[in-house]
C-alpha cells in the first residue's frame, strides 16, 4: 500500500518531526492536537524549519514551500475524524498509556478499514494499544529518533498479531520517508533505548557521586567515544520526563538494577526542569 494522506497524533518535538518528513517527502500530512493553538504553533514550527533548512542550503526553497502547503491541522483530537481517511496514521503523543490507548481505541472506530495504525511509544507495550484498536493486525511500532527531521532510524515494531502485509506496508511507508529501519519483537526499550539508557544512567550516576562535572562528562563522550552528543546533552533532548516513563517501564519488565531511574534524575523531574524544552535539564539553554 502507497501511503498519500498520512496522519499523525500530537504535535509536539516528535509529532510535528515526524509531520514535517512526511510533507517534505511529498505525503498530505494532517496534523491533530488538543487545541487550535497547539496545532497553530506546530504547523509554525514546521514551517520554520523548513525554512531554515532551505536557508541553510540542505533543501531547495520550492521544496520547503511544498511541503508547507501539503500540511493541515485539526484539534479533534476526541473524535479523530480528520484522520478517516488516511492510509496511514502515526500516533506521537505523551508516553502514557492511558491516553495513548484512547487514541487507539479511536481510531479503530473511525479510520478505514485498511488503514495502518502505527505509535511511536519508546517504551509502554504496543499490544496493549494493538488490542484497544479492535484491529490488532493492522497496528505496528514506527519508533522515531529525536530529531526526526535529521536522524533517519526508525525501529520496525512488531507484535504477536501483527501481519506480514502490515509490516510490508510499514516498511513501504518508512521507505517512502527515506528512512533507515531496523524490525524489533515488541519488548520494552527495543534496541536503541535498551542499549542507551544504562548508558546515560551511568553518566547520570557520575555526576550525581562527584566523579565529574556534566561538562566534562559529556566532552569525554564526544572526544573519547566519537559521540556526536553527550549522554547528558542527549538526556536533555530526549525530555528527563520522557527518560524517566521509558526508565519505569523497562524497570517494570526487566526488574534489573541498571534500569532504575537514579535519584538526581527523579528529583529534576520533580522540580520541573526537563531539559531543553524547559531551558534546563542537566545544562540550562537559552
Amino acid at each position: 500500500m502507497r501511503v498519500e494522506k498520512i496522519g499523525v497524533i500530537g504535535g509536539g518535538l516528535m509529532g510535528s518531526g515526524i509531520a514535517q518528513v512526511a510533507a517534505y517527502h511529498g505525503l498530505d500530512v494532517t496534523l491533530v492536537d488538543v487545541n487550535q493553538a497547539r496545532v497553530d504553533r506546530a504547523i509554525e514550527a514546521i514551517k520554520g524549519r523548513l525554512q531554515r533548512e532551505a536557508e541553510r542550503g540542505r533543501i531547495s526553497a520550492e521544496a520547503a514551500e511544498a511541503a508547507a502547503h501539503r500540511l493541515r491541522g485539526s484539534a479533534d483530537i476526541d473524535e479523530l475524524t480528520s484522520v478517516a481517511r488516511a492510509e496511514a496514521v502515526i500516533e506521537a503523543v505523551v508516553e502514557d498509556l492511558e491516553v495513548k490507548t484512547r487514541i487507539f481505541r479511536q481510531l479503530g472506530r473511525v479510520c478505514r478499514p485498511d488503514a495502518l495504525l502505527a505509535s511511536n511509544t519508546s517504551s509502554l507495550p504496543l499490544s496493549d494499544l494493538a488490542a484497544a484498536s479492535g484491529r490488532p493486525e493492522r497496528v505496528i511500532g514506527l519508533h522515531f529518533f529525536n530529531p526526526p527531521w535529521a536522524l533517519k532510524l526508525v525501529e520496525i515494531v512488531s507484535t504477536a498479531s501483527t501481519t506480514e502485509e502490515t509490516l510490508q506496508d510499514a516498511l513501504q511507508l518508512c521507505q517512502q520517508l527515506d528512512r533507515v529501519t531496523v524490525q524489533v519483537k515488541d519488548t520494552p526499550g527495543f534496541i536503541a533505548n535498551r542499549l542507551l539508557v544504562p548508558f546515560i544512567f551511568d553518566a547520570i550516576e557520575l555526576l550525581q557521586t562527584g566523579v565529574a562535572s556534566a561538562e566534562d562528562i559529556d566532552l569525554a563522550c564526544r572526544v573519547g567515544l566519537n559521540h556526536a552528543m553527550g549522554p547528558l546533552a542527549t538526556a536533555d533532548l530526549i525530555g528527563l520526563d520522557t527518560l524517566k516513563a521509558i526508565a519505569e517501564s523497562m524497570f517494570e519488565e526487566y526488574g534489573e538494577p541498571r534500569f532504575k531511574a537514579p535519584t538526581l534524575l527523579r528529583r529534576l523531574v520533580s522540580l520541573g526542569y526537563l531539559g531543553r524544552k524547559t531551558g534546563r535539564g542537566f545544562f540550562r539553554y537559552t
